[in-house]
């Protein structure tokens, strides 16, 4: 069963396309032709390093029904993730970024978090950050949410550099041990990230997405 929807959303929220789209990449929802590349990450160790296990395509593949079921019902989620490359080439599929609200019990909650993976040839091009900074637009100036997270494993320098570029910041007093990784794991220990409205409409203007650029 989903988690409720915190914040007193609504069921569904009608993005504008506009919303979902800047120079470089384009949110959308999931197609089946997204289910073999995403697959292909999920079995990568590398892109997987961070999470307790690599996905088998079945696991995969029911976990993309997941997340493209609950954008078709809410209306957002973690959108799939095209790099437009030049005007009149074919978009490439790079993997997830959007939101979405856990289901786990954290410390924290309700909530609604920030969160995205990425292919490993899209790594360190600046696609994640782009991305997230659409999806955080949409979080703040559409659904109105009066904050966002993100959380990811200690030491997971990468991600963390992704949350502090989208002007999130990690108090000490919030870092916690994930529910759902098992007691003794060594990536059961989590760091929080937060921001709210009010601090994202006072970014400067590098730090906010030029949204809807073709």
């Amino acid at each position: 069963m989903e988690t409720a929807l915190p914040f007193d959303l609504p069921a569904h929220t009608q993005i504008p396309e506009d919303s979902l789209r800047s120079d470089r990449v384009r949110l959308r929802q999931w197609t089946k032709a997204d289910f073999e590349p995403f697959a292909a990450m999920n079995c990568d160790p590398q892109v997987m390093r961070y999470f307790p296990a690599l996905l088998a395509r079945e696991q995969s593949d029911a976990h993309a029904s997941r997340i493209r079921a609950l954008i078709a019902e809410r209306g957002w989620g973690f959108w799939a993730v095209d790099w437009l490359q030049q005007p009149g080439a074919k978009p490439q599929f790079v993997g997830f970024v959007g939101l979405h609200v856990p289901i786990a019990d954290l410390p924290f909650s309700p909530c609604v978090e920030i969160g995205w993976r990425l292919a490993r040839p899209f790594w360190g091009k600046g696609f994640a950050s782009e991305a997230a900074r659409l999806a955080m637009n949409v979080g703040f100036e559409i659904l109105q949410l009066p904050q966002i997270v993100a959380f990811t494993a200690r030491d997971n320098l990468r991600s963390r550099a992704v949350m502090m570029r989208l002007g999130m910041r990690c108090a000490a007093e919030d870092n916690f041990d994930h529910p759902a990784v098992p007691e003794g794991h060594a990536l059961r220990a989590h760091c929080l990230y937060r921001i709210d409205r009010e601090t994202w409409r006072d970014l400067p203007p590098r730090q906010r997405p030029e949204v809807g650029a073709r």
